[in-house]
Order: C-alpha cells, then sequence, then structure tokens
C-alpha cells in the first residue's frame, strides 16, 4: 500500500506541477503578439496538456480510489475524504476547462487577458493547500 501511496503523491505533484504552468503559458500566450510565439504557445500548452498533466491526473485518480479500496469503503464515511473527494471534484472540472481554454487558444479564440488568466492562475494553489490541510489534518465533522 505504502507503494501505491507513493505514486499517488508523485503523479498528484505532477498534476499540480501542470495545473500551475498550463495557466502561466495562457499568460505568456495572450501577451504574445507574432505568430511564431502564437504557434509556439500552441505546441507547447498541447504537450503539457496531453502529455504531463491529463496522465498525471488520471493516474493521481485511479491510485487514490485504489487507495479508499485498500484502506476500506468505510473510509468514505469521515469527513475529511469527502471535503477532499469535493476538492478534487472542483479540480477536475478546472483541468476540464483548461481544455477549453487550450482549444480556445488552438483555434485563436482566445476571450481573456493575461491579467485574467494571472488569476486564474491562482486557483489550483488554493485547492492543493485545502487538500494538503484536509489530508494531515483529518479534521471531524459531527452536527
Amino acid at each position: 500500500m505504502l507503494w501505491i501511496k507513493a505514486f499517488h503523491i508523485i503523479s498528484m505533484v505532477t498534476w499540480f506541477a501542470g495545473l500551475f504552468y498550463l495557466p502561466r503559458l495562457f499568460v505568456y500566450h495572450a501577451e504574445a503578439k507574432d505568430e511564431t510565439s502564437n504557434q509556439r504557445f500552441k505546441i507547447m500548452e498541447r504537450k503539457l496538456f496531453n502529455g504531463i498533466a491529463t496522465p498525471s491526473a488520471i493516474i493521481t485518480v485511479v491510485l487514490g480510489f485504489w487507495l479508499i479500496h485498500l484502506m476500506g469503503y468505510g473510509l468514505l464515511y469521515s469527513f475529511w475524504l469527502q471535503a477532499k473527494l469535493a476538492l478534487i471534484a472542483v479540480l477536475v472540472i478546472y483541468h476540464i476547462y483548461c481544455r477549453k481554454l487550450l482549444n480556445d487558444f488552438k483555434n485563436d479564440k482566445n476571450q481573456h487577458s493575461h491579467v485574467w488568466y494571472r488569476w486564474f492562475n491562482e486557483f489550483p494553489v488554493v485547492i492543493l493547500i485545502a487538500v494538503i490541510l484536509l489530508v494531515e489534518l483529518q479534521p471531524q465533522y459531527s452536527l
């Protein structure tokens, strides 16, 4: 089980690295004025999303559910795990929305400024902090 946990953490770190860097690329892409830069950013964004972020997301989720299976499904009644899974669902939606933004850039239909992407880039940081606190502190909640 420790090997699965270790690879879950490794893939999670890789996924977050992709989610931190992709919106940063969007910042630079939104600022780009020439066609050479535009094409370069399209390639970088596609490779980061399809080659690193998405495979890491899939591995993270699969290993996470495998860990739940190994630790017992009773764990699903824990507040901290329910909150973590809710945040992961939000992160998956963020990831999917990044795909939409990537397609907008691919089709030269970006609608946002570099400033918007700078703010958008901060969202996964908040999720990461909350998930780590939930896992490490495992707060209990009762009515």
